[in-house]
C-alpha cells in the first residue's frame, strides 16, 4: 500500500452535487429541472469542473461513490492503481443477463467481467487482435469490403433526383458490420445485399440490437438497480436485443464449426479460437457477441465524427487527398501496410478527430488499494472515472483547443506541442485497454484513404454533436455527399 502523508485532505472534502437519502444525485438528471443529462456527459463534466474544481465526488446510486478527474496527472495516477486486474463498474446489466443463461456463457464475457476470471479470458483472446502483426492479415479483407461498400456509395447516388439530406450513419454501420463480422468471424454477411438493406434482415436486426443494448447499459449502470430483483422494461429490451445478438452468433458460429477442420494450419482469428484447449464453445460465444457489441458502433460513430471534420474542413480533405494519390497510384490500388505506414498526415486527421470526439467521455476503473488524487485520499473500492473528453478540449491543455488542426500530431509542424500521454487514450490504457484498438485503427484508416482518393465529401447537415449512450454517438443525421474524383 503506497504511504499517504497526514497532510492529505479527507474523502469526505472532495467538492461535488449534494446527494440526497435514498435518490443520490439522480434529482440533477431529472428532465426540465435538473441541471445534468445522461445523454450529455460531456457537457455535465464541463459544467462541474466550472462549479467544483478538477476532482469532484458524486453519489449518482445511493451507496455508490463516484470520482471526476479532469487533470492528467491525476488520471495518470488512476491507472497507476489498476493493479494486474483492473476492475470497471460497467455493463452490470449485461452481466446479469449472461450468468442468468450458464447453458449458454461460461461468464459475463470481457466487457464486464473483473479479477482473474476476466485476466485469464483476456489472455487467451487477445492474441489475435493486439499485435501489429496479428491485424495486418485484416488488411486485404478490409480493403476490399470497403471497395465493395464504394459500390454501395454509387449506387445511392446513382437516383434520380439525387438524395437530398440522406442520412449515411445506417450505411456506415453496414460497412463496419461487415468488416467486424469478417474479423470476428470469418465470414461475409453481405450487409449491402438487397435482402439485407429491408429492416427485418439479419444484418439490420444486428445493428438494432448492438444500438439497444448499448443504450442500455449506460442507464442500467447509474439508474436504480430494480433490474437486479425483476424485469424491468429496460432490461427486458437489453434481453430480447441480446437474445439476438446470441442465436445469431450461434448460428453462425456452428455453421464455422461444421466447416473447422482441426488437423489444418490456422490462418484466422475465430479458427484459433476455436482450436484454442483454453476456450470452449460458450467463451467464443461470448466473444463473438462482445466483438459484434463493441465492434459495430464503436468504429461507425467515430467514422461519423471522422467524416464530418474531414468535410468541413476542406483544406484538411485536400492534403488527405494529395497523401493518397502517392500512396495509392489509381482509385483501386489495394492498401497494404506500406501504405498505412506512410499515411502519416491520414493518421494524425483520425487522431484530431478522437481529440475532440473520443470514443466516450472517459475510462472508469475501481481502485484496488487507497489513492491520492489532487491532494485528496479516496478510498479502496471508489469507482473512479477520467473525463478526457473535457480535458482535451480545453485551451490548457491544447493551444485552440476547439479548432480541428490535425497539424499539431505532426512533429515537422510548427503547431506540433508534445502533450501529456494521459490526455488522449480514447481506447484506454493498460492491460484493460480496447482489445480490438489496432483493428479499429486501421479499419477507419483503410477507408479515409480509399474515401478521398475516390471522393470529395461534403458536409450538408447541421452542426454535430455527440449524444451519450454509453459511447459517443452523433447527435444528428450523418448528411454528407459524395462527389466521384474523375
Amino acid at each position: 500500500m503506497r504511504h499517504l502523508s497526514s497532510s492529505i485532505k479527507p474523502f469526505a472534502d472532495i467538492p461535488g452535487p449534494k446527494s440526497l437519502p435514498f435518490i443520490g444525485t439522480l434529482y440533477k438528471y431529472l428532465p426540465i429541472i435538473g441541471p445534468y443529462s445522461f445523454d450529455k456527459l460531456h457537457i455535465n463534466g464541463l459544467k462541474k469542473l466550472n462549479k467544483y474544481g478538477p476532482i469532484v465526488k458524486e453519489e449518482i446510486v445511493p451507496g455508490v461513490n463516484i470520482v471526476w478527474l479532469f487533470k492528467p496527472e491525476d488520471i495518470e495516477t488512476m491507472f497507476r492503481y489498476e493493479g494486474k486486474y483492473p476492475q470497471r463498474r460497467s455493463h452490470l446489466a449485461l452481466e446479469k443477463y449472461r450468468l442468468d443463461r450458464p447453458t449458454v456463457y461460461n461468464t459475463g464475457g470481457l466487457l464486464p467481467t473483473n479479477g482473474e476470471t476476466w485476466y485469464k479470458l483476456r489472455k487467451v483472446f487477445q492474441k489475435g487482435l493486439s499485435s501489429p502483426v496479428a491485424v495486418q492479415h485484416f488488411i486485404k479483407p478490409s480493403d476490399d469490403v470497403i471497395q465493395e461498400w464504394f459500390e454501395r456509395l454509387d449506387h445511392i447516388h446513382s437516383k434520380k433526383p439525387q438524395p437530398k439530406n440522406y442520412d449515411y450513419l445506417p450505411e456506415l454501420a453496414r460497412l463496419f458490420l461487415e468488416i467486424t463480422g469478417l474479423s470476428a468471424l470469418d465470414l461475409r454477411l453481405n450487409s449491402f445485399s438487397r435482402d439485407e438493406l429491408h429492416s427485418s434482415s439479419r444484418s439490420s436486426k444486428l445493428m438494432k440490437a448492438a444500438l439497444t443494448t448499448n443504450s442500455c447499459i449506460l442507464k442500467t449502470d447509474n439508474g436504480p438497480q430494480l433490474w437486479r430483483k425483476f424485469e424491468t422494461p429496460l432490461y427486458r429490451k437489453l434481453k430480447h436485443a441480446q437474445n439476438f445478438m446470441e442465436d445469431t452468433a450461434i448460428d453462425l458460429l456452428s455453421l464455422k464449426m461444421s466447416l473447422f477442420d482441426e488437423t489444418k494450419h490456422q490462418t484466422t482469428l475465430l479458427e484459433n479460437y476455436l482450436a484454442s484447449p483454453e476456450l470452449d464453445f460458450k467463451d467464443i460465444i461470448g466473444m463473438v457477441c462482445d466483438i459484434l457489441l463493441a465492434g459495430i458502433d464503436t468504429t461507425t460513430y467515430t467514422t461519423s465524427f471522422l467524416l464530418y471534420n474531414i468535410a468541413k474542413n476542406p483544406h484538411v480533405q485536400n492534403i488527405i487527398y494529395d497523401e493518397s494519390l502517392k500512396l495509392l497510384p489509381t482509385p483501386s490500388s489495394p492498401v497494404t501496410i506500406e501504405v498505412l505506414n506512410n499515411a502519416f498526415y491520414t493518421k494524425a486527421v483520425l487522431k484530431e478527430s478522437l481529440r475532440l470526439r473520443p470514443i466516450s467521455i472517459g475510462i472508469g476503473r475501481i481502485l484496488q488499494e487507497k489513492g491520492v488524487f489532487s491532494n485528496y485520499e479516496v478510498p479502496e473500492g471508489t469507482v473512479v472515472v477520467s473525463q478526457n473528453q473535457v480535458s482535451c478540449r480545453l485551451n490548457e491543455n491544447f493551444p485552440v483547443a476547439h479548432e480541428f488542426k490535425p497539424e499539431r500530431w505532426m512533429k515537422d509542424h510548427a503547431l506540433y506541442k508534445p502533450s501529456h500521454p494521459f490526455l488522449l487514450i480514447p481506447f484506454g490504457h493498460g492491460p484493460r485497454s480496447c482489445i480490438a484498438r489496432r483493428l479499429a485503427e486501421q479499419s477507419m484508416q483503410i477507408l479515409i484513404l480509399k474515401l478521398i482518393r475516390n471522393y470529395k465529401v461534403r458536409w450538408v447537415g447541421d452542426k454535430l454533436d455527440s449524444k451519450s449512450v454509453l459511447i459517443n454517438q452523433p447527435d444528428g443525421p450523418i448528411n454528407l455527399q459524395f462527389e466521384k474524383r474523375i
